[in-house]
């Protein structure tokens, strides 16, 4: 059977992924993007002449890179700049208190019992391996394996090992397994924050996202040149094994011959035949037929109400002063049920939100120069509804930069630049979301499972991105990839597997 002919709509990490693999199996890939380079949600933000990352700041599951690369015969460390980052983050509470989170164990259990007291510290220990072990359960049966059902998930697991799985705490909370642990409201605050990682409300979202905290621990890497170099580096990669990229190219909509993806047609009506298409979009536009009619029962469109968190961002290059910023920070006020009540119930943001700091002149060895301007992104959670109605950012940031203030950083914005960005700045970047940036809700035992899977319904169209399983964030988005290019070989090839061939990581 002759090698297809592939189409990749969208040149984010999923798509960059599928290209490389698709490219490096045989298949003839062409990877169109109406931006003018790729990365997706991974952009950077020309502010005052300084770029700054305004997308994903973190990178973890580093053995996915090594894995795409290593595929390839080639070595990540040779195209990738990575510093493992000593502190995870820093964390301040308005009402007082500073916490570093290390990637070493004993240190950040040292750090809490110091913060927080002992019988939080020992907690911390019990957290960490409730955590990993959740991870060693989930990693390959889920995250590096086809879109399971619940059933699916069981079997994979094997039936003689279903305590296991009980053990990932499916149908209980983050925020009450939490409980199990630490008696500081803080120490709460500090872990549910992993449910914000893919949008979701620590109070609804399952307990299993607990095994965010072994990620962390495996390694957070901080790029030299930003987290696009990432991008830069799977295309490069991906062109090296024969895909051709296409930039300013807007598909107008995705052809559909027979019942069955057949190419695309541009903006300017040009059609390029395929056949077979991967799409690294929100699967949100497809079922809302901004790709077309007929591929809108591609996937099941996401209600409103099921649509994650948006953000207000800020990228700004500024001096700062006062506390002492790493690369990661978070500066949180006292009463967390409130943000997520106010967000998914109210459509509305408090008036004092948790903010996310990103110095990205920061971590490592890198400092910036005494009184001199730093790059930063700062991100307060919003709810998605930048198509319905317009956020003004002036009453956010004056809550955010207080908010920062009043926890020691004073950001002098007067001496500085910056950019903001509203959900609605979202939804036109991401057209059909809202603004939503991780896809669709995971809240509830089910909310693990609602995302669509690589194979769409319909033939020959795959998807791929963090909108699909298994979910958002750098490394997620990438295995999507991956394992949109295995589906679609496989069903060329007449053949049924379910998981990638690869190892996973411990």
């Amino acid at each position: 059977m002759a090698e297809p002919n592939v189409i990749v709509v969208g040149a984010g990490m999923g798509g960059l992924t599928a290209a490389a693999d698709l490219a490096r199996r045989g298949a003839r890939v062409t990877v169109v993007d109406r931006a003018a380079a790729p990365g997706g949600k991974m952009r950077r933000v020309e502010v005052d002449g300084a770029g700054i990352d305004g997308g994903p700041t973190v990178f973890t599951m580093k053995w996915i890179f090594d894995g795409l690369f290593g595929d390839a015969g080639r070595r990540l460390e040779d195209h990738l700049q990575l510093h493992k980052a000593d502190i995870l983050a820093r964390h301040a509470w308005r009402r007082g208190g500073q916490l570093d989170l290390f990637a070493d164990v004993a240190r950040s259990a040292e750090a809490i019992g110091d913060f927080a007291g002992a019988r939080d510290a020992a907690g911390y220990r019990a957290f960490c391996a409730r955590a990993a072990g959740m991870y060693r359960t989930l990693v390959g049966p889920f995250i590096a394996s086809e879109k399971p059902s619940q059933f699916d998930l069981v079997r994979r697991i094997g039936f003689a090992h279903v305590d296991s799985l009980v053990r990932t705490s499916p149908f209980a909370t983050l925020w009450n397994a939490l409980g199990d642990h630490f008696i500081d409201p803080r120490m709460r605050q500090l872990f549910a924050r992993y449910a914000t990682y893919v949008g979701c409300s620590p109070f609804l979202a399952p307990a299993t996202l607990m095994l965010i905290a072994h990620v962390e621990q495996d390694g957070v890497w901080l790029v030299k040149g930003g987290m696009r170099r990432v991008a830069d580096a799977v295309r490069e990669l991906a062109e090296s094994q024969g895909a051709v990229f296409r930039f300013g190219a807007e598909v107008r909509r995705i052809l559909v011959v027979r019942g069955r993806a057949a190419g695309v047609e541009l903006a300017d009506g040009e059609r390029i035949e395929a056949d077979a298409v991967v799409f690294n979009g929100a699967p949100d536009a497809l079922a809302a037929g901004l790709l077309g009619d007929p591929v809108r029962r591609a996937t099941e469109p996401v209600p409103r109400e099921a649509r994650t968190l948006s953000a207000v961002t800020w990228c700004v290059h500024a001096p700062t002063e006062g506390f002492a910023l790493d690369h990661h920070n978070v500066f949180f006020a006292e009463d967390y049920a409130a943000e997520f009540e106010t967000i998914f119930r109210r459509r509305a943001i408090v008036p004092a939100p948790t903010v996310y700091v990103c110095a990205q002149d920061r971590g490592g060895a890198e400092r910036p120069a005494a009184g001199g301007r730093e790059r930063l992104l700062l991100l307060v959670n919003a709810p998605p509804d930048g198509d319905r109605a317009a956020l003004d950012a002036a009453p956010v940031a004056d809550s955010a930069f207080t908010l920062l203030r009043d926890c020691g950083l004073l950001v002098r914005r007067e001496d500085g630049a910056g950019v903001a960005t509203t959900p609605a700045g979202f939804d036109a970047l991401f057209p059909a979301t809202g603004g939503a940036l991780y896809g669709r809700l995971g809240h509830g035992f089910n909310g693990s499972f609602a995302r669509p899977g690589a194979r769409s319904a319909i033939a020959g169209l795959y998807l791929a991105g963090g909108g699909v399983h298994p979910g958002p964030g750098v490394p997620m988005a990438t295995m999507s990839g991956r394992l949109a290019a295995a589906r679609l070989l496989e069903d060329r090839a007449g053949r049924r597997r379910s998981v990638i061939a690869m190892k996973v990581g411990r």
